[in-house]
């Protein structure tokens, strides 16, 4: 079960003039911050830590590149680099270091050429081992003279193309290490699996007693069968993405300035475009209704069976499938840039953390191929110190060798990581980091966020004392422009009133919106703020809701009634059977957060909250010990998600809050957040046993190789089943029994419960 490169030779080579221009990369590439682009690469021969350090290292040293990761299940490196100056040479870096790239595109994606290859070879290689091995049992039977000499013979004739033909996968792999001045795994197999050819065809020349035709095809089946196996596993992961690639469409009905149709690829499209979307049609791109009304099933994009309601002036996301009307949609987003395409760029980031476990075995991996090379070198000196004879000391280093491959060592977290992310998705829950899977498990105290997090944030003004009239149409026309929850309910009920132009239109995270109008500054949000002299006195009006302020002086406040999601007083209570401490942090009032907290049994929360008074409280249960889990969503949540020890956040979330998490969420219920936080503790057991599993056979077999005890063919089988039980185990994920970590939190939960009761 290597793990490096296999297929490299039939990947697509970069000739001389064939590779993309700097113009063709520009266009291949998306801005993804000021004055940076994000290249995506395929990589088809990358397979195992040693693959990603040396890829990422390639790319990273280039001049202009901020960053480069490589997620291992997809093959796919994602580099970002700064667009002023040149386009760095990234193909060509990645050629330097013996990988064949090309720019990737999803049609490739899907497409796996790997999977027939891996299938054929594994079919002559199990061919060739099964009638070895038939020979090789009448040798021990007791075959002897001439009899014996001529199954040898046959064996050779047999193992001899089946290990051409399957065993290029890693001769190949290894020859492309070496010539980059490197080494993987597939060098010492390589190395392993030729001289034992060289060995048997020397002994059957000479009418030798032994050969190792049965071992040399046996290892090389069953290392195809775990990477098949392996191969097949990470397709499983993928499935969901290649899912949502197959169910968009590839591109849309465009309405021309001139009233003509025509059908364009949806990588041409451009925002600002009008497109055409009828019934029975998924919505290709973001953008808003100019057009036409619509039932939309969203449940691609909320989880929700219901459809929603699509009218003129609502926004709507890709990948909602529109039941009964037509639309004319206004485009907002490039494909590269809509919600569908984050959401499958979160479902295929789950490797790309370097995670402590997953940092511990890539390392140890990284240290395999010298290692095992001075071990073999040892053992045939010393044997030929302590007997003389080449043979069998050359045998015991060719044992040797083969048996401490620790392919099940670089199987042993990222299998894991692959398996979970997978039953994450099929929860709902997208996980855009691989490391965040552990860091999810070390949480020990829930850190939830109010308004839109365990409140839907649909509110609704419940009292008003702004009166009619030119204030309130200023104070209406200033929440027309922001996405915040008490800001729609303003201009929900505000209805069709007056529209004044604003100038000057600014969003203050935490404390509310201002604009001036008629040479007037106007604010709605906190009462603080909204009033610019410091804190308005309690109990009069001013101090209630959400203020609405002309220069300063008072024009009236709104109060606001919101509901919690469903199920979140359950899955709090879940949440806290698992072990972990639960507090709210708001920027509400304290009045209205302490509803909201007693309606959801949660015996600790702040209010009145501003978002870096939110980070500091992250911060001071850090330096108390404890690792946050901050749940949160909205344009004030993200720096308290970004700043907490992991995040999660609802699909629902505007953009920078999405963005900031580490985990997102599907649907409008809270049960996500402890189904993400089981999980991650049943993969952080795993993970645990796997690392076990491998760091103890290798401790095991390599004294009783080292001793002569074992030969070829047993170094064959057991290597391999020690990759085979690892993967196995990783496999056990679903129906693994879920249990608790409350035992080892009960004491972290108990401080922080009495500090709630004080």
């Amino acid at each position: 079960m290597s793990c490096c490169a296999p297929g490299a030779e039939d990947g697509l080579r970069l000739q001389p003039g064939a590779a993309p221009s700097e113009e063709e990369i520009r266009l291949a590439s998306r801005a993804v911050e000021d004055g940076v682009l994000q290249t995506d690469l395929s990589v088809p021969s990358a397979h195992c830590g040693a693959c990603i350090a040396a890829i990422e290292g390639a790319l990273s040293r280039l001049d202009g590149v901020t960053s480069a990761r490589l997620n291992l299940s997809t093959r796919r490196a994602t580099v970002k680099w700064r667009k002023e100056g040149p386009v760095p040479p990234l193909l060509g870096a990645l050629a330097e270091a013996g990988y064949d790239a090309t720019l990737f595109t999803h049609e490739e994606a899907e497409a796996d050429p790997e999977m027939g290859r891996l299938i054929r070879a594994t079919a002559v290689a199990g061919f060739a081992a099964a009638n070895i091995m038939l020979l090789s049992v009448s040798v021990w039977a007791g075959a002897d003279g001439e009899a014996r000499n001529a199954f040898h013979l046959v064996s050779a004739l047999l193992a001899l193309p089946a290990v051409t033909y399957s065993g290029r996968l890693f001769f190949l792999s290894a020859w492309a290490a070496l010539k980059s001045r490197r080494t993987n795994m597939d060098v010492p197999i390589s190395i392993g699996i030729l001289l034992a050819l060289a060995l048997s065809l020397y002994d059957t020349l000479r009418d030798g007693p032994h050969a190792y035709f049965d071992a040399v095809t046996t290892l090389i089946f069953f290392l195809l069968v775990g990477r098949t196996l392996d191969h097949l596993m990470r397709r499983r992961a993928r499935t969901a993405v290649l899912g949502l690639a197959a169910m968009m469409p590839r591109g849309a009905t465009v309405i021309g300035p001139d009233g003509r149709r025509t059908y364009r690829p949806q990588a041409e499209i451009e925002p600002g475009e009008m497109v055409l979307v009828a019934p029975g049609e998924r919505i290709p791109l973001d953008g808003t209704v100019t057009s036409g009304a619509a039932d939309l099933d969203a449940a691609l994009v909320t989880g929700e069976a219901t459809p929603v309601a699509a009218r003129n002036g609502d926004a709507v996301l890709s990948g909602m499938l529109n039941l009964n009307g037509s639309l004319e949609i206004k485009v907002a987003r490039r494909a590269g840039e809509s919600f569908i395409a984050e959401m499958m760029r979160m479902m295929e980031a789950a490797e790309h953390g370097r995670a402590r476990y997953r940092r511990l075995a890539d390392r140890a991996a990284a240290l395999y191929s010298p290692f095992v090379h001075s071990l073999a070198a040892a053992a045939f000196l010393g044997w030929m110190w302590a007997s003389g004879d080449w043979h069998r000391s050359l045998t015991v280093a060719i044992s040797v060798l083969i048996i401490t491959c620790p392919c099940a060592l670089g199987l042993a977290v990222p299998m894991v990581q692959v398996v979970a992310a997978r039953r994450l998705f099929q929860r709902g829950i997208a996980l855009k980091d691989g490391s965040a899977l552990e860091r999810l498990a070390e949480a020990d105290v829930a850190v939830f966020d109010k308004t839109g997090t365990l409140t839907l944030g649909d509110l609704r003004v419940t009292e008003c004392t702004v009166l009619p009239g030119k204030d309130f149409d200023a104070v209406a026309a200033l929440a027309c422009l922001s996405r915040h929850p008490a800001s729609r309910a303003v201009a929900a009920f505000a209805g069709k009133s007056g529209r004044p132009e604003i100038e000057e239109f600014r969003e203050v995270p935490g404390c509310g919106i201002e604009g001036r109008i008629d040479g007037s500054l106007y604010r709605l949000g906190r009462p603080e703020w909204a009033l610019g002299s410091g804190t308005a006195a309690p109990g009069t009006d001013e101090a209630r809701g959400t203020t609405a302020s002309r220069d300063g002086a008072s024009a009236g406040y709104f109060e606001f009634s919101d509901v919690p999601r469903p199920q979140a007083g359950k899955a709090i209570e879940a949440v806290r059977g698992l072990g972990l401490a639960v507090e709210m942090l708001s920027g509400d009032r304290h009045e209205a957060a302490a509803r909201v907290a007693s309606s959801l049994g949660i015996g600790k929360f702040r209010a009145g909250l501003l978002p870096r008074e939110k980070i500091a409280r992250l911060e001071e249960l850090s330096r108390e010990g404890g690792k946050p889990l901050m749940v949160g969503d909205g344009l004030n949540d993200a720096p308290a998600l970004s700043a907490a020890h992991v995040s999660m956040a609802p699909a629902s979330a505007a953009d920078v809050g999405r963005a900031a998490a580490d985990l997102v969420f599907f649907g409008s219920g809270l049960a996500a957040v402890p189904e993400a936080l089981r999980t991650a503790a049943t993969a952080r057991r795993l993970v645990r046993q796997n690392l076990a599993l491998a760091v103890g056979y290798n401790l095991f077999v390599i004294p009783v190789a080292l001793a002569g005890y074992v030969t070829p063919l047993t170094a064959a089988v057991s290597m391999s089943m020690s990759s085979v039980l690892v993967v196995a185990n990783a496999l056990r994920f679903p129906a693994v029994k879920e249990r608790t970590t409350a035992g080892k939190r009960q004491g972290t939960a108990t401080l922080r419960t009495g500090e709630a009761a004080r």
